[in-house]
């Protein structure tokens, strides 16, 4: 039995992540405008879900070019 552990962290996922992310969000706010009831309140909490993410990878983005200029990575 192999036992898999957590991969190395490649920050080049991380900005092929918010570019899709944020596709994905504009993509629903056209949805939006054929939607109603249930399925428009869907897309909205979807959309603040993606806008919660969007934030975190900018910043842990931001964070890891710092590291980079520090020396750190």
């Amino acid at each position: 039995m192999t036992i898999h552990g957590p991969g190395p962290n490649d920050t080049a996922k991380n900005t092929e992540r918010l570019k899709k992310t944020i596709r994905n969000k504009e993509a629903a706010e056209i949805a939006m405008e054929f939607a109603d009831g249930e399925e428009l309140a869907a897309i909205k909490k979807k959309n603040e879900r993606r806008e919660e993410s969007i934030d975190g990878l900018r910043a842990e983005i931001l964070a890891e070019a710092k590291s980079r200029i520090n020396g750190y990575i």
